[in-house]
């Protein structure tokens, strides 16, 4: 009886310490994939970040902003502050506003003004609540 004891305690101590060492060797995902994905997360975040800035540092933006009565430079400073998805969202309305001012477009047309106008209160109205 004592030996069948022995081994069952054995056996479970093989089996308790062998189920965490296997845990920790075998991944969902490789490594180099985690390490892309973090990349490209980051890369996205920097473009979408880049994007707002450039539309930001426009002349016509510049010019809007100066009759509306906002403040750029606390608008550009709020950006770095934006997380992932109001950062997603507000990249894409830039990209949008720069489109419609590509091109040599002599005129800013309403639509573009109003996005461009959006955009800066959006950023100051997220400062804010932060």
């Amino acid at each position: 009886m004592r030996t069948l004891a022995s081994i069952v305690a054995v056996l479970v101590t093989v089996l308790a310490l062998g189920s965490p060492l296997n845990a920790q060797s075998s991944h969902a995902a490789p490594q180099s994939a985690i390490d892309a994905a973090l990349q490209q997360h980051t890369t996205s975040e920097a473009a979408d970040r880049a994007a707002v800035l450039r539309l930001l540092e426009r002349t016509e933006v510049q010019a809007i902003a100066g009759d509306v009565g906002l403040d750029l430079r606390r608008a550009k400073d709020a950006v770095g502050t934006l997380d992932a998805s109001e950062l997603a969202g507000l990249a894409s309305q830039a990209r949008q506003a720069e489109e419609g001012l590509a091109g040599g477009q002599s005129r800013i047309t309403i639509s573009t003004t109003l996005i461009v106008i959006a955009l800066l209160v959006l950023i100051l109205i997220i400062v804010a609540v932060d």
